[in-house]
């Protein structure tokens, strides 16, 4: 499972989109480990896209602080910072439960059709599983319930903020027993969206965050 995706024909600007996504997917999942210098021709090599896509996508990336350039030295992924968590985690507390919210409200019958599919497939996941599929797991559920919300300023805002609470998470996976049953909470939360039961939807976003950030804090 990888958060991009290609479809069909590629265009300049999708090419563009692609080099991002693929590329943000491996800085998040620490695929690229922190600090790591990127060779901006090597990785067009690798993706089979010429250099200027992926020149945008690294701007893009920058502008993520996923990535850092300096004049001369060139551009590496930015350390992970726990420091960062509490700050993190505080704006994520306000934004998950109202995205949660308005998804419950605003969802379309094919995405509540959508929800409930995925909530199936994780309540069907069987033990024992990768631990790093399952934070793939985790950002497939996110990435869906910002698309139900539908709201893009939202959506763009989260998705920056959950991208680092992902790398914040990789960074302490190993040192986690499972993360199992923080991704099959997910289920319930999912069905309640699908439910269109707002007030449930945002109380379980609250304390998923919330959850989040104390088991990092007890691994650390």
């Amino acid at each position: 499972m990888t958060t991009a995706a290609v479809e069909g024909t590629a265009s300049p600007a999708s090419l563009a989109e692609q080099a991002y996504l693929t590329v943000r997917d491996r800085l998040i999942m620490l695929e690229i480990r922190p600090g790591d210098p990127i060779n901006d021709t090597a990785l067009a090599a690798e993706l089979g896209v010429g250099r200027t896509p992926v020149r945008e996508a690294l701007k893009r990336l920058e502008v993520d602080h996923l990535v850092v350039s300096y004049p001369r030295r060139g551009t590496f992924a930015t350390i992970v910072d726990i420091t960062e968590l509490a700050d993190v985690s505080e704006i994520r507390e306000q934004l998950e439960p109202l995205a949660a919210r308005r998804a419950a409200q605003a969802a379309s019958p094919a995405m509540r059709a959508r929800l409930r599919e995925t909530a199936g497939r994780i309540e069907g996941l069987a033990e024992p599983i990768d631990q790093r599929e399952l934070m793939r797991y985790d950002i497939t559920v996110h990435r869906l319930i910002y698309e139900a919300a539908g709201n893009p300023h939202l959506t763009d805002a989260l998705i920056r903020y959950d991208n680092l609470a992902t790398r914040i998470w990789c960074l302490v996976l190993d040192k986690v027993p499972s993360v199992s049953g923080h991704i099959k909470e997910h289920a319930e939360l999912l069905r309640a969206i699908a439910d269109g039961d707002a007030e449930a939807a945002g109380t379980m976003a609250l304390e998923h965050v919330t959850s989040f950030e104390k088991t990092i804090r007890t691994v650390l």
